[in-house]
């Protein structure tokens, strides 16, 4: 069962109290009107009344009961009425009031939504919000001084990576141009040149696991900025490259960063041509499912139990959840394509394949539909 929410609780208590109130003090006044009318009755006889005559009896009893009692009904009658439309316009009241109060709130819980989505000012908005320092007021100020904290964090998280990509890919760079002038140059032994094929190889392993950590890391700071892409259109490229036939695509539009999506379909066909028994079979397809653009790659391979499949998209982690050691690949592609597809406000799941091998779909917002970090 759904329940109330506070504006409509708060609804419920005002109109609560109001009737609460109202019904005493309907109440109370019945019990002074039935209390003042035989009195005044009473008095009316006495002075109109001569010495001879009493000044009450059993028949102007019996008149000022009946006057008492039409007078208690009419008037509890009358008020109930006027009580239920009065409490009618104070539900109606209440909720104004309570939307009103509740307006600061709906102004914080737009703003954390949009920080959580990362659209307009990122962590750079803040909650402007006027008035008297209340327990609201209190609440802005305090999610405004952890935004400004979580923003200083990312920032330098954000220089970290910048001077680790200049400083990890300086030196490898420099290595690789070592290795390769020596290899190349005259009177090189086979012994060196031999080496120096090794030492490239290591060298292009360790320039591939950094790019890989800098991109995951770029990834899961968010998208800031989208374009139109056809995922369609990346798919067949990199099947062209990758010499893998691409005849299932269809337009699948989305919005995103290129060059990211570009890497998530990258990793998902290198990864099944990778992981693949020989002449195994990798199918690519693409389409649109309702709004949604939907990327789909399959491939043969060995048998992947269920309970597998999540272990696959951890760091560094590969089939029966040994950790990745000296052989191709480091566990890195399909953490990159979820951490991407997030951060494109997607989602990407796997089944195993019947046969062997594995079912990865990835499902991207359509052009036209806000992303759950854009929602707000």
């Amino acid at each position: 069962m759904k329940k109330l929410t506070i504006r409509a609780r708060l609804t419920l208590v005002y109109a609560a109290f109001f009737l609460v109130g109202g019904v005493v003090l309907l109440g109370v006044t019945t019990l002074l009107v039935s209390q003042q009318v035989p009195s005044a009755i009473s008095g009316k006889h006495i002075l109109s009344s001569t010495p001879s005559e009493p000044p009450m009896d059993e028949g102007r009893q019996m008149l000022s009961e009946q006057i008492r009692t039409a007078t208690t009904t009419s008037l509890m009658s009358q008020g109930a009425m006027g009580l239920l439309l009065v409490g009618a316009a104070s539900v109606g009241f209440g909720w104004l009031v309570a939307g009103h109060a509740l307006q600061p709130l709906h102004r914080v819980t737009e703003t954390a939504r949009r920080l959580a989505g990362g659209a307009g000012r990122g962590l750079h908005e803040r909650i402007v919000m006027n008035g008297p320092q209340d327990e609201v007021r209190d609440l802005a100020d305090a999610f405004n001084l952890m935004v400004e904290q979580l923003d200083a964090a990312f920032d330098g998280q954000r220089r970290l990576v910048a001077n680790a990509s200049h400083e990890l890919r300086t030196p490898l760079a420099m290595n690789r141009m070592l290795v390769e002038l020596a290899v190349s140059r005259q009177g090189a032994s086979e012994d060196c040149i031999q080496l120096g094929t090794s030492l490239q190889t290591v060298n292009e392993r360790h320039e591939r696991l950094i790019d890989g950590l800098l991109t995951l890391a770029d990834s899961e700071h968010g998208i800031t900025e989208r374009t139109p892409v056809d995922l369609a259109d990346i798919a067949g490229h990199v099947c062209d490259q990758r010499g893998v036939p691409c005849d299932g695509v269809a337009a699948a539009v989305t919005r995103g960063d290129p060059i990211l999506l570009e890497r998530l379909v990258q990793n998902l066909i290198e990864n099944a041509v990778e992981h693949n028994v020989p002449s195994g079979l990798v199918c690519v397809s693409t389409k649109t499912v309702g709004e949604d653009a939907v990327l789909t790659v399959a491939n043969s391979g060995p048998i992947v139990p269920h309970y597998e499949i999540e272990s696959l998209f951890q760091p560094f982690r590969r089939l029966n959840r040994e950790r990745t050691g000296g052989g191709r690949g480091f566990g890195l592609g399909l953490s990159i394509v979820r951490s991407i597809a997030r951060g494109h406000g997607g989602s990407v799941s796997a089944v195993p394949r019947h046969g062997g091998g594995l079912v990865v779909t990835v499902r991207l917002p359509g052009p036209g539909t806000a992303s759950p970090r854009e929602a707000v």
